[in-house]
């Protein structure tokens, strides 16, 4: 296990990634665009009704405008991770990691559950999680997925790539200021959690990969058992 988690979050393999001055400045200065036009869409988002068809439009606008952002910045690069004597493209890792996550979130939502001062939390959780239940099932997939990706893309690819000092403290702000803008105190939370996990894979990989894939693994897996856990 220590192993695991040194490779996959600590030890920092070989890369040449540097930027000009050039390059560096343009990416900072269209990241900082990409983020003025999404606060405005998140802006709009909020503004919805949490579960109608806008909502749901404007939220995959929202991943559009990290993705191309994302993408407009720079170049972006997938990371490797040490493996015996070479290098290899994390896959298998981050998803185990996503795994650990899920474990822990779900041990912690089912203690909130049982804890009575915890009822307002619970209460905002359950609130958040009957919108869903109008929702189909595959709509809520692709949603949670394009914005799982998108959000990597932009924070651990483009963000990063564009905050000279402390990238990983940066960037997980960042993602946590997004995520508490929504007003859901729980998601806020996770995004502290997460944000700072896939930050770490980011510096250890030199890429968006394995952050890609542990989002990936812990949204989906918990947009299904959140619903077990406190609409049951």
């Amino acid at each position: 296990m220590r192993e695991f988690v040194r490779r996959s979050l600590w030890e920092m393999v070989p890369r040449d990634q540097r930027q000009t001055p050039t390059a560096l400045r343009r990416r900072q200065l269209v990241t900082i665009g990409f983020v003025l036009v999404g606060a405005v869409v998140l802006g709009f988002t909020l503004r919805t009704d949490p579960g109608s068809q806008q909502f749901y439009l404007l939220t995959l606008v929202l991943a559009a405008v990290w993705t191309v952002g994302a993408f407009a910045s720079g170049p972006l690069h997938l990371g490797r991770i040490a493996r015996g004597d070479g290098l290899r493209r994390p896959v298998l890792s981050p998803i185990l990691l996503g795994a650990l996550l899920v474990a822990v979130f779900v041990a912690g939502a089912l203690v909130i559950r049982e804890i009575p001062f915890a009822d307002p939390l619970v209460s905002q959780i359950r609130s958040v999680l009957r919108y869903t239940e109008e929702t189909p099932i595959a709509l809520l997939v692709v949603v949670t997925a394009l914005n799982g990706i998108a959000e990597e893309l932009f924070f651990r690819g483009a963000g990063y790539a564009a905050v000279t000092r402390h990238p990983v403290t940066v960037t997980s702000v960042a993602y946590t200021v997004a995520t508490l803008a929504t007003g859901n105190v729980m998601l806020g939370f996770a995004a502290v959690l997460l944000g700072v996990v896939v930050g770490l894979q980011r510096r250890a990989s030199g890429g968006i990969l394995a952050p890609v894939l542990t989002h990936l693994t812990w949204s989906l897996s918990m947009l299904f058992l959140l619903p077990l856990i406190f609409l049951s």
